[in-house]
């Protein structure tokens, strides 16, 4: 397995458009300017010692050299062993709701950026349980399947918004059902989902899905988003709020937390029902419940002894650089006086 110590070094090699856009413009000006002396072929051979294939040579191999020295810096490392590690935890799903009214300001800045705040942080102490993204609005898709990755969850996080889905609504019981089928429950861990959502728009039968995964040893623990006043649905139109939702009559829709929903599903789902607020977001309530569930242990494989292969890469960079050193920008003339190729006079 090939990974990178220090990935981010990696964005030097976006440089290098940029340097070869520099390179053709500096070198249509030498054209230009050359031009402007006369005829192309005359002033050629009034420059006999001057080459003019050189210097793109060179570049070439100082824009090799460049690119070897990033990918060094970055210091690819290639594991050359995989352990089956044994860890004790649990599986935990994430049901996030992504519908237009998760958009409400009465969260800041959003309930949808609130609860994936909330989200981020949970990951971050997260040690050997395993994690997976559900979202869900009128239909449900599985975001990230359970994992202990947590870098990549937390990339999928960033990249969720209410656009990921197409079809709106509030499908919880679809979301639930979802999760139960992305379970592995032949490895024996024990097993929970977080629904965070505001209920409303309720469109399924949420309660008996609850239900069903309890039946199963499956925790549902619900956390509501929202407040019970409630906030207008912003529209957004190039990313900035334009206007808010509206109803038949013309007037301004109020999206509002439907607690008891949220209060029911937990019930069934034999877990604990939270409040999200601006201070809290309710996830640390939620997190000791799951932390009293019997961590089982279960088998993973991971790379081990990432051996350096920065050196390699270093050492290419530092001979390119010393070709492109030795190249000099003047021809050879007695190599240029060999005519190979021209007939001989009799």
């Amino acid at each position: 397995m090939l990974r990178f110590e220090h990935i981010e070094y990696l964005w030097g090699l976006a440089l290098i458009p940029l340097l070869i856009l520099v390179f053709f413009m500096v070198y249509r000006w030498k054209r230009k300017v050359l031009a402007k002396l006369g005829d192309p072929y005359t002033v050629k051979k009034m420059m006999p010692e001057v080459s003019f294939s050189r210097p793109g040579l060179k570049f070439v191999f100082f824009l090799l050299a460049y690119a070897s020295l990033v990918v060094g810096a970055a210091n690819p490392q290639i594991g050359t062993k995989v352990e089956e590690a044994k860890r004790s935890g649990s599986d935990l799903m994430i049901l996030l709701d992504v519908s237009n009214s998760m958009l409400a300001g009465d969260l800041a800045p959003n309930r949808l950026e609130n609860a994936k705040r909330a989200i981020a942080q949970l990951i971050d102490n997260l040690h050997n349980d395993r994690i997976g993204i559900i979202i869900f609005a009128g239909e449900a898709y599985v975001q990230l399947p359970i994992t202990t990755d947590y870098s990549a969850a937390k990339l999928f996080l960033n990249n969720i918004t209410t656009d990921i889905v197409p079809t709106q609504g509030t499908a919880i019981g679809a979301a639930i059902d979802m999760g139960m089928k992305s379970f592995n429950f032949v490895n024996g861990t024990s097993k929970a989902m977080i629904l965070m959502t505001d209920g409303e728009n309720h469109e399924d039968d949420a309660v008996s899905a609850a239900k069903n995964a309890s039946a199963k040893d499956v925790a549902i623990h619900v956390i509501g988003v929202g407040s019970e006043a409630g906030a207008p649905v912003p529209i957004y139109k190039n990313g900035k709020p334009v206007s808010f939702h509206t109803d038949e009559a013309g007037k301004t829709v109020v999206s509002k937390l439907n607690e008891q929903m949220c209060k029911e599903i937990s019930a069934a789902g034999d877990g604990v029902y939270v409040r999200a607020s601006n201070a809290n977001s309710g996830l640390g309530i939620v997190m000791d419940q799951v932390n009293k569930m019997q961590k089982k242990t279960y088998e993973s494989k991971a790379f081990k002894n990432y051996e350096d292969r920065f050196q390699f890469f270093l050492g290419l960079s530092l001979l390119l650089l010393l070709l492109e050193f030795f190249i000099s920008n003047r021809k050879n003339l007695k190599l240029s006086e060999l005519n190979l190729f021209e007939p001989r006079s009799s």
